[in-house]
């Protein structure tokens, strides 16, 4: 039986691969700044909590870290945590620095301590491929960050890669793609789309109010992302890997799809709005997932249009008595 920790056990990821590790037959620490203030709603959600041990710490603090690591003596650890909304990033860029970056090195400075044989995960984001154009990013695409969300994330990425050649540690990124469930909160774009096209079909005479439509994205679910993070951790060698569906689609498409589900038309509804446009923003995001593919064994299954239906179908759920 394998031990796994992770950091950020209460988001949408994380409690994903609770769930996962537990069906395999892990032992699984989930991870919190405060576990005893932290309700891991996402946990209950999915019926999980009372099979994840919890323990209070803070990724951006070395002994915190270090601590935690000599607690649960783990075989595996996913790194998960950290500011995660690219509009916040440009609000709080020096928290957002510190909770991926800093977070990232103090865990593998922390294994290194140890000197024990853990398998470090680390989630990295197709935000640091910045605008690519019409080209699909893959493993050695070169890194255009365009948020200070997207330079945390690229800066990660080379302290994983610095300590995975320099101190041979088992240490990798997965570099996802958007995914999606129906665990992702109202904060986020598609959180927000999914949660009020539900409640206009309602009877809610609500409008939707939206910035940049034209924007495109490669879109897919979570559960399966994680799974490819189990797979990274299973192989002889770390490597890093792009996680992806490969097809991209526009934000007005996830809009309509949404609507389309509920029997209504999205332009009746839906309101641009210059006010929720970024500073600078990514015109389109295109990957090629063929590595993962071809070395993890791993493809996505769901499409865009089956994340909206199973988004959607969840939403409607949590009203029903």
């Amino acid at each position: 039986m394998k031990t796994a920790l992770i950091s950020g056990a209460s988001g949408q990821d994380g409690a994903y691969l609770a769930q996962l590790l537990l069906e395999k037959g892990y032992t699984v620490y989930g991870a919190s700044r405060d576990a005893q203030t932290c309700a891991f709603a996402n946990l209950q959600r999915l019926g999980i909590r009372n099979q994840v041990q919890t323990l209070s710490l803070a990724v951006t603090d070395f002994r915190s870290v270090l601590h935690g690591l000599q607690e649960t003596k783990p075989d595996e650890v996913y790194n998960l945590a950290g500011q995660s909304s690219v509009g916040l990033s440009f609000e709080q860029p020096v928290e957002t620095l510190e909770s991926i970056s800093t977070a990232a090195l103090n865990f593998l400075e922390a294994i290194r301590f140890t000197g024990r044989q853990i398998r470090f995960y680390n989630a990295g984001s197709s935000e640091c491929f910045g605008d690519t154009g019409d080209k699909a990013a893959h493993e050695e695409t070169p890194f255009r960050p365009r948020s200070p969300y997207a330079v945390a994330k690229a800066s990660a990425h080379w302290i994983v890669a610095n300590y995975r050649e320099a101190y041979n540690l088992f240490a990798c990124t997965g570099i996802l793609f958007n995914h999606e469930s129906p665990l992702r909160p109202a904060r986020f774009v598609t959180g927000k789309i999914i949660s009020t096209a539900c409640r206009i079909a309602a009877g809610s005479q609500e409008t939707l109010f939206l910035g940049n439509m034209d924007i495109r994205r490669d879109w897919g679910w979570a559960p399966e992302y994680v799974q490819a993070m189990w797979l990274m951790l299973q192989q002889a060698t770390p490597q890093d890997y792009v996680i992806a569906t490969g097809h991209s689609h526009s934000l007005e498409d996830f809009v309509r799809l949404a609507f389309e589900e509920l029997g209504l038309d999205w332009r009746e509804h839906v309101v641009a709005d210059t006010k929720l446009l970024r500073p600078t923003d990514i015109r389109e995001g295109r990957a090629n997932p063929a590595k993962a593919e071809q070395d993890l064994g791993w493809r996505a299954t769901f499409q865009l249009k089956d994340v909206v239906r199973e988004m959607i179908r969840a939403e409607q759920e949590k009203w029903q008595p």
